[in-house]
């Protein structure tokens, strides 16, 4: 876009308007045509325009903005002129003179006017917005205002309301519920949209229920399952693998015990890692099925017949439309995420567990596998599992439904708040509080903007289904629009299960928001912050799009009751000493205000230099197995240098702080500025996304916080395991990963430097 000022405007069209003058003067005198002026209304305008139009020897002519039709009148001339004396000579140099100054006058009035009313629609309009352009309420009496609107009344109400059951993706009430959202968003005047999607969802078949066997005995017919489960019949030996870890499989097959996991059924306990993770070692492991089952050491609360309900995808979105979007125009070749296990897969309840190990023999497990049945066995050779999986594939129609708080400044940045509807179990914890919370900021923040607050950046929110069966809502929408939201969303709120329990808080987030979460907290000295995990509704936006992410949650001491119908209003109620509302009003807070910041301050406050600490830390991480390794002396390792690696960590820091100093040093004032900075701060994210990876094959890119062979910890542990002769040492495979990370981190540092004579050239 051109900006060009009034002055040079109103000169070059005084120009234009003498030039045209002096031009029909002259073709008035040398052709003896006539002049007429059409005073005109355009359609496009308030005000009138002048359009001038010549017939001149035959042709048209226009008057320099836009050609409209024609109309030819007929001059005709006396066939005897008589001879011009100097008299009617006189006279007509006379009237053309006054026809000149009477055109020059009419063009500048007119030229005038169109200064005052919109532009021609031959000329596009010059937007202007104030440079010194201030937000009509200072900072703490919004937070006051925000605070006011979020009513615990309102809340009380909403989570009554929204509390129903059978709220499964894609069902009746799961769609209703979408159309009330729809509805609120509506009469909160938010412009709603809906994004459709056409996903494979499973579920039990009803008249032939899944079911486990130990030899010829019937344990029992689960209705809990796991989705995505191989379906099919199939016996094995049963051996007991605590809770499914690595460090566990590797335990019940070491020289003490020697249990080959290779076409058995793997019995697990639910807890530390997800029931995905579980599966999915147990497949490496040549496993044929595997079990889990809610063991009351860790599920306190619980009682012996209480289902267990989840997923076995080692992902996120649909696993049959891997790294690409469900829409119902889209076709694809039969495909498979490459995180589905491939094998049978299912829970069982606690009193069928307790069955199992009664009858199981074999050694005794090692005191940290032990829970609160009396008896654990890993199993023996005669101990036979049949495991019956009868799931049914449906596809499904789905449908995530947003809203919108546009911004004044950057509409076109945004901040997305969101929350999942659907629970294959009652949900309450999990999914009704997020959704209540959801519509009470959609309407406090609406109300806030009629009280003359100006959001700068504008605030989406977002109801996602399915995310039960492993985010596919979210995902979908993802991998949907990839291309550009990173460059548009600058930050993920995820309001599920914010409200568990009433003892602590804890939160997982991009390192860019620990600043703006601990500041938004306050009083609260030490957050828990724990790394944020793939069955967190925010991962897909962190690891898979690049986009800051946080998620977090008022809990207590280890009481675990997602994924059973134990997540009620009751059981809630109870563990938070009936301060469910109370709670959900301060989560409400938390969330609001942090989404208030992001969209009111000049500058995004998302803090770069956080990430240099983690850099630093996983720089040195990998330093030490490095010199740990040459100690050794183990072979070719004289040969891996990690120095461009370090000093790519370096770069990184000096560009955060170099950013800082911009900072610094900008006028607030000036928008484009503060538009470039905020432009240098949404990339990093992004940035530390490989780009030496499919977004198909390894869809978690982060190499800090994605999963996969490009991140920082595949390759800690890697070194750990060489170290520690678990594995043998692939100098090519090590020299790779040095490469990919080595630049993956410059490139992020070169980004955030700016201009491309601002590098950090050192590398």
């Amino acid at each position: 876009m051109v900006f060009i000022s009034h002055s040079t405007l109103l000169f070059n069209s005084m120009a234009g308007t003498i030039d045209q003058a002096k031009m029909k003067f002259s073709r008035i005198v040398n052709s003896r045509s006539y002049t007429r002026f059409n005073q005109s209304q355009n359609p496009d305008e308030e005000s009138s325009r002048v359009e001038v139009k010549l017939s001149v020897d035959g042709e048209e002519e226009m008057d320099g903005t836009e050609q409209g039709p024609v109309q030819h009148d007929t001059y005709t001339r006396s066939s005897h002129s008589r001879p011009w004396n100097r008299w009617r000579i006189l006279v007509w140099v006379g009237g053309v003179l006054v026809i000149f100054c009477v055109g020059l006058l009419i063009g500048y009035s007119i030229h005038r006017k169109s200064d005052l009313a919109p532009c021609s629609s031959t000329v596009p309009p010059i937007q202007e917005v104030p440079l010194n352009y201030s937000p009509s309420l200072d900072w703490s009496s919004l937070v006051r205002l925000l605070n006011d609107k979020l009513s615990s009344k309102a809340i009380e109400e909403k989570l009554s309301e929204f509390s129903q059951s059978d709220r499964k993706a894609g069902s009746f009430v799961d769609n209703k519920l979408a159309d009330n959202i729809h509805d609120i968003f509506t009469q909160l005047n938010m412009d709603p949209w809906v994004d459709e999607h056409f996903v494979k969802l499973q579920y039990p078949d009803k008249s032939k229920p899944n079911k486990v066997l130990f030899g010829s005995e019937d344990i029992g017919s689960p209705d809990g399952f796991l989705a995505y489960s191989e379906t099919g019949r199939k016996e094995g030996r049963v051996v007991y693998a605590n809770y499914g870890q690595l460090s566990d499989l590797e335990t019940v097959q070491n020289e003490t015990y020697r249990l080959s996991l290779n076409g058995s059924v793997v019995l697990m306990r639910a807890g530390k890692i997800s029931m995905a993770q579980k599966v999915m070692n147990a497949a490496k492991m040549g496993a044929i099925a595997a079990l889990i089952y809610p063991d009351q050491a860790d599920y306190k609360t619980i009682s012996g017949e209480t289902d267990l309900y989840g997923h076995v995808h080692l992902g996120s979105g649909d696993p049959y439309t891997p790294g690409f979007p469900s829409f119902n125009h889209t076709q694809f070749p039969p495909a498979k995420s490459s995180g589905l296990p491939g094998i049978l897969a299912q829970t069982i309840t606690a009193n069928m567990a307790r069955a199992i190990f009664a009858k199981m023999g074999g050694d005794n497990a090692p005191d940290r596998f032990k829970g609160e049945f009396h008896s654990y066995k890993l199993g023996r050779e005669s101990d036979s599992v049949t495991v019956v999986v009868n799931n049914n594939l449906a596809d499904t129609k789905i449908h995530n439904v947003f809203g919108v708080i546009k911004g004044y400044m950057d509409p076109d940045r945004y901040v997305v708040i969101g929350a999942q509807r659907d629970s294959l179990s009652l949900g309450y914890a999990k999914s009704t509080v997020g959704t209540t919370l959801l519509l009470e900021l959609a309407s406090a923040f609406t109300e806030l903007k009629k009280d003359g607050f100006r959001p700068k950046r504008s605030i989406v929110f977002a109801s996602w289904t399915a995310g039960d069966f492993g985010n596919i809502g979210v995902t979908e929408w993802l991998e949907g629009y990839w291309a550009s939201l990173d460059r548009k969303a600058f930050t993920y709120i995820s309001l599920d299960g914010v409200v568990t329990g009433a003892g602590s808080f804890r939160a997982s987030a991009s390192p860019l928001l620990h600043t703006l979460l601990q500041k938004t907290l306050g009083k609260v000295k030490s957050p828990g912050l724990k790394t944020m995990q793939m069955d967190d509704s925010a991962y897909p936006f962190l690891a898979m799009s690049g986009i800051p992410s946080v998620s977090f949650s008022f809990v207590s001491p280890p009481v675990k009751y997602f994924g059973t119908n134990l997540d009620d209003q009751a059981h809630l109620d109870s563990v938070t000493n009936q301060k469910v509302v109370e709670l959900s009003v301060l989560a409400a807070q938390v969330a609001g205000q942090m989404a208030l910041r992001l969209v009111h301050d000049q500058i995004l406050r998302l803090d770069v230099t956080k990430y240099s600490d983690d850099i630093t830390n996983r720089v040195s991480a990998i330093i030490q197995h490095v010199d740990a390794l040459k100690n050794n002396k183990v072979n070719k390792t004289e040969s891996l240098s990690t120095k461009w690696l370090n000093a790519a960590k370096s770069s990184y820091s000096r560009a955060a702080a170099s950013l800082n100093t911009d900072i610094g040093n900008t006028d607030l004032n000036d928008m484009e500025m503060c538009r470039i900075i905020n432009n240098r701060i949404m990339k990093v994210e992004h940035n530390f996304l490989s780009p030496y990876v499919s977004l198909r094959d390894v869809p978690f890119r982060h190499i800090f916080l994605g999963n996969g062979w490009q991140t920082a910890t595949d390759l800690e542990m890697y070194l750990g395991d060489v170290h520690e002769n678990k594995t043998s040492f692939d100098i090519d495979q090590v020299l790779n990963k040095f490469a990919l990370l080595t630049w993956t981190i410059q490139g992020c540092a070169n980004d955030l430097a700016g201009d491309i004579w601002s590098l950090d050239n050192e590398i």
